[in-house]
């Protein structure tokens, strides 16, 4: 018997199936997702600059949320250099390394591992590259002990190293004993300890002389990712009068630390303005990745004027880095004083250009952050789940290229936040619902 026509009708749609993990995650990014749809400071779209005054649509705004810490990204001495690199290059020999390297990356490795006084290093494009193929291959099968508080970057490159069969443990931020425990605890003999440099949210370095006693005791390896610290702190001594140190060259020098049993990780798309980061390591460590950390064998390389600004802006940390650090720590202190004269509470305890300003309630992200838009002041919102709830507000970041007058346009508008009462008051622990959240 044929078909009758109502019988070929598409079927009747049912309910839509559910996805557990899209729902999961969708309700834990909700806080941050309802920002990035709506907030004029989340997700923008920079329409011009004007040193570090930039454009959002019709609204002009003062920036604290770069990380060029020296301002190299707009240095007239840098810029110039670039356009005989491209001439001299094109804009992108698109080689991996293993199958052509540019000179200029051996340039900028004899330069750098001169500067950090480090046994050798390689440089890859990115941090995060580093960190997914390199402590995995650090790790290998045994014990990584993994900062508490570390950057989601290595993280990333931790969760990576357990999927290849290591063992991750995390120990408490800023708690070298702790650190020791589980050292002690551990009968596992290949260990690596990660964990960050100067911390990209307080702005404060850790103990690193602690942390370096306490791996060497247990013959674990230190690894240590200072993007934020390498080009603002450096070596300290005799007629240095700057607490950030002379040269730059990172937080091993900045506490006169040596490379026995530590590998250094640093990037310079911050203080250098570059696409480009290293990984400072023993030569036979820079052997093996030229031949097993995939970034080196596959991926592409930085573009062409990345390398020639990081060689330029060696060249210009040389002549004047020095007086750029004198003017970023000026800036940030000023800063600073002006949080202590109007009982802001800040992390920050080290002076370095990076201040974390918590809200006393976490639900007021939006409004704060629109009352700075609209005062044109344009900072780092950190929201839940990017922070815990106890830790919601925004970061202010200093660079040599801010102003006095972009200072006094900052502390005016958290000047009248104050009032408000919406910013924590130095000494004012969390509330018990956003401590408990």
């Amino acid at each position: 018997m044929r078909p009758t026509p109502t019988s070929l009708a598409p079927p009747v749609p049912g309910p839509v199936p559910r996805r557990p993990w899209l729902d999961h995650w969708l309700e834990s990014v909700k806080d941050l997702a309802e920002l990035q749809a709506s907030h004029p400071m989340v997700d923008a779209v920079i329409d011009e600059i004007d040193g570090r005054m930039i454009r959002v649509g019709e609204q002009w705004l003062a920036d604290f949320a770069s990380c060029n810490y020296l301002g190299f990204d707009l240095d007239r001495d840098i810029i110039d250099a670039v356009p005989a690199y491209l001439d001299a290059w094109g804009t992108h020999p698109s080689w991996s390394r293993l199958l052509g390297s540019p000179v200029l990356y051996e340039q900028i490795e004899e330069r750098l591992t001169a500067l950090i006084g480090a046994p050798d290093t390689l440089v890859l494009p990115t941090i995060t590259h580093i960190h997914l193929s390199v402590i995995p291959l650090l790790a290998a099968s045994g014990t990584i002990f993994l900062d508490a508080r570390a950057h989601k970057t290595i993280y990333d490159g931790c969760q990576a190293a357990r999927a290849r069969g290591a063992a991750v443990r995390r120990f408490r931020f800023e708690d070298p004993e702790h650190l020791d425990e589980l050292l002690t605890a551990e009968r596992d003999p290949t260990r690596l300890v990660c964990m960050d440099g100067v911390n990209s949210m307080t702005g404060n370095p850790p103990d690193l002389p602690a942390f370096a006693a306490v791996a060497r005791r247990h013959g674990a390896l230190l690894y240590v990712d200072d993007a934020h610290g390498f080009g603002v702190i450096g070596e300290r001594g005799v007629g240095i009068t700057n607490p950030y140190g002379s040269r730059g060259n990172s937080i091993v020098r900045y506490f006169d630390e040596t490379y026995d049993n530590l590998i250094l990780v640093g990037g310079f798309s911050k203080s250098y303005s570059s696409l480009l980061a290293f990984i400072a390591c023993p030569t036979p460590v820079k052997d093996l990745l030229k031949v097993a950390a995939p970034p080196y064998l596959y991926s592409g390389p930085s573009p062409v004027a990345s390398l020639a600004t990081v060689l330029a802006g060696m060249d210009v940390n040389e002549r004047r880095g020095d007086a750029l650090r004198d003017e970023l720590e000026r800036l940030t202190r000023r800063t600073l004083d002006g949080l202590e004269r109007l009982d802001i509470f800040t992390p920050n305890r080290s002076g370095l250009p990076i201040i974390e300003i918590p809200l006393r309630d976490h639900g007021q992200i939006d409004s704060v952050g629109r009352f700075l838009f609209e005062r044109g002041v344009y900072v780092t919102l950190a929201a839940y789940p990017l922070v815990p709830k106890d830790e919601v507000g925004f970061r202010v970041q200093l660079t040599a290229a801010n102003t006095d007058a972009e200072v006094d346009t900052l502390l005016a508008a958290l000047e009248e936040l104050a009032a408000r009462g919406v910013l924590r008051p130095a000494g004012e622990l969390p509330t018990a619902r956003s401590a408990a959240a």
